[in-house]
């Protein structure tokens, strides 16, 4: 654990009221004109309100509100690739990335290709233990034992420069999907489809890769079907509709945005998923996570399903999420799904002993240190351990982050095989995670540029984002980090904060109500689930499944009572000897043996000394 000491050591300088996090009101954003209907009730109408909704229009989830594909830069060009591929039966090889969404997208792409005709159609993901992200060199040779005259990348393919020369010096043809941030130079592609990309007018910069690729499918399904392609073919006219449970899988996973049109394309997947009509694999997926799938929610997708189809690229090969995706045969789905909730609790059990660790090392820390100076904390927080497992080290990023509230990348040995006296010269792996106000791509940008050869290569998001660096120049990269998040935020901005909107009365707390406000949603990334606050009295409390806090709560000059519950607390902070709380809550529905009743979920929860 030595090499973890000098990352914590600033952070145990901090108080327990620097680690407090603070319950912030939202208020309406400024210069807005609201003009909701009656049919919205009023609750509704602040919680819209306060993300920016001003009308009824705002809020439409119909199919009918989605934004036209045709400012796609890029769309053009594709389709002519693509109906060229399918007119001369060309073989065609989808290229995806290792996560929910990559394996989303690439089963999104041949089921849809298939079905409009495409008989030589077959897919491909690296394994990131050897061949890393991307449409690399070596999965370009990989690829041309396949024999394919297009390829196509899905959730990937905007920063392989090199990878997309190689493929050109084999004679094959390459499509780009994605919607990470593009580079200084693009790569020199047949097409390229991004919202993200100079020059594309596409209104929804906040598309998954699976949204991406949908729209490119739905817009050939309609240029074939204007062409009268179908016909010819004696093929049905595919429904793209069908395909929205993948979308909105693969959207919530990969944690976007979910602004105007992704919150339709979300709904609608979700509602095909209740109903049933969705990909056997993905009905196991849910059975497996012990969801019912019939009351689905988005929060479901993010939390059970798509890390157990993550599972399997973190810790083996995504193949095996991609088949459970694309069979039909519900008794394989369920085996499929079986297999990987197994995976899924293996990357659970690596992950919980790398934070232990990790924690471990940090209370020890603790213990010794006695200062508390502000000035020399660390503002962006670096984590490295030779134990550690590539595939796990974004989770453990993302529970760091979580505690400290700053930017954090957890590092591990790129290839874990090799320890020798050369081991400096190895590349590390990171995988970074941020807080609002910090956009983590655009950092490594910076700092790739201040300090030429300390980056071998990242891309990514505003919040998540992927670097290898060499591991001699850890320290170095360590300090420029820190100094990059210090010349961005303040110490304020370090504060945890949670986003409260606001009290509810003794009325509103209704399992009516917290019906409603489940099902206008989807709720998620900068579109969050309505949370409320206020100080209650502690009527009971007790410890359930080890860890989590049963409570019964009264409301302040009221005789209403309500269920809590909050998930894995610190069990030396918890059951309090007080008897009144401070709780920032999400309105639930609990379901237990067919009955249902509201409680509060706590989003965090503090002890209020008696005055």
């Amino acid at each position: 654990m030595d090499t973890m000491v000098n990352q914590f050591t600033a952070l145990t300088m901090m108080s327990k009221e620097q680690m407090r996090k603070y319950i912030v009101r939202r208020t309406l954003p400024e210069q807005i004109e609201y003009s909701f209907s009656d049919a919205i009730p009023p609750l509704l109408q602040r919680i819209y309100a306060h993300r920016g909704v001003s009308c009824d229009a705002d809020m439409q989830r119909e199919l009918s509100a989605l934004l036209p594909a045709d400012t796609l830069k890029g769309l053009k060009p594709s389709l002519v690739l693509l109906q060229e591929a399918l007119a001369n039966q060309q073989a065609i090889l989808v290229v995806g990335d290792f996560d929910a969404d990559g394996a989303t997208s690439s089963a999104l792409a041949v089921l849809a290709l298939q079905a409009m005709g495409a008989q030589r159609v077959d897919y491909l993901v690296p394994n990131r233990f050897e061949y890393g992200y991307g449409l690399t060199p070596e999965i370009v040779e990989v690829a041309k034992s396949k024999h394919p005259d297009l390829i196509i990348t899905v959730d990937n393919g905007i920063s392989s420069v090199d990878g997309v020369l190689a493929a050109n010096a084999a004679g094959i043809k390459v499509l780009i999907t994605d919607h990470h941030l593009p580079g200084q130079i693009l790569p020199d592609a047949a097409a390229i489809v991004n919202p993200n990309q100079t020059g594309c007018d596409f209104p929804s910069k906040n598309l998954a890769g699976v949204g991406v690729i949908f729209y490119l499918m739905s817009a050939l399904r309609t240029a074939l079907n204007d062409a009268g392609w179908f016909a010819l073919q004696n093929l049905p006219v595919p429904n793209m509709a069908d395909f929205l449970d993948l979308v909105a899988l693969g959207t919530v996973a990969d944690v976007v945005p979910l602004d105007r049109n992704n919150r339709v394309l979300v709904h609608q997947g979700l509602r095909r998923i209740r109903a049933g009509r969705c990909r056997p694999g993905i009905s196991a997926l849910i059975a497996v996570a012990g969801r019912n799938q019939q009351q689905l929610v988005a929060a479901d997708l993010g939390f059970t399903v798509g890390p157990r189809l993550n599972a399997a690229g973190r810790l083996d090969d995504m193949s095996h999420g991609i088949e459970c995706l694309l069979t039909t045969d519900t008794a394989l789905a369920a085996e499929m799904a079986q297999e990987l909730d197994a995976l899924n609790r293996d990357r659970r059990a690596i992950e919980g002993s790398m934070q232990q660790e990790a924690m471990a090392s940090l209370n020890e820390l603790q213990h010794s240190l006695a200062t508390n100076e502000l000035d020399a904390q660390t503002f962006g927080l670096c984590l490295f351990d030779k134990t550690w497992h590539q595939g796990v080290i974004g989770i453990l990023a993302s529970r760091i982050k979580d505690k400290f509230h700053r930017p954090v990348i957890a590092f591990a040995l790129a290839d874990s095989g090799q320890h020798g006296a050369d081991m400096a010269e190895q590349e590390i792996k990171g995988s970074a995670r941020s807080i609002p106000g910090f956009h983590i791509r655009d950092a490594l940008d910076a700092i790739a540029t201040r300090h030429p050869g300390l980056v071998n290569k990242f891309g990514g998001h505003a919040m998540a984002a992927g670097l290898t660096i060499q591991l001699k120049h850890y320290q170095a990269f360590q300090q420029a980090f820190d100094q990059e998040v210090r010349r961005q935020l303040s110490l304020e901005d370090l504060r945890g904060q949670i986003w409260s909107d606001g009290e509810l009365e003794a009325r509103d707390l209704t399992l009516a109500q917290a019906e409603t406000l489940r099902e206008h949603g989807p709720w998620g990334q900068a579109f969050p689930e309505p949370v409320f606050d206020g100080e209650f009295k502690l009527v009971q409390q007790r410890i359930v499944g080890e860890k989590h806090l049963k409570m019964v709560l009264a409301l302040p000059a009221s005789n209403t009572v309500i269920d809590a519950i909050a998930f894995n607390v610190d069990l030396n902070q918890w059951p309090t000897s007080s008897d009144k709380i401070k709780l920032a809550y999400r309105l639930d529905v609990n379901e237990f043996r067919g009955e249902k009743s509201v409680q509060f979920v706590a989003e965090y929860l503090e002890s209020v000394k008696a005055s």
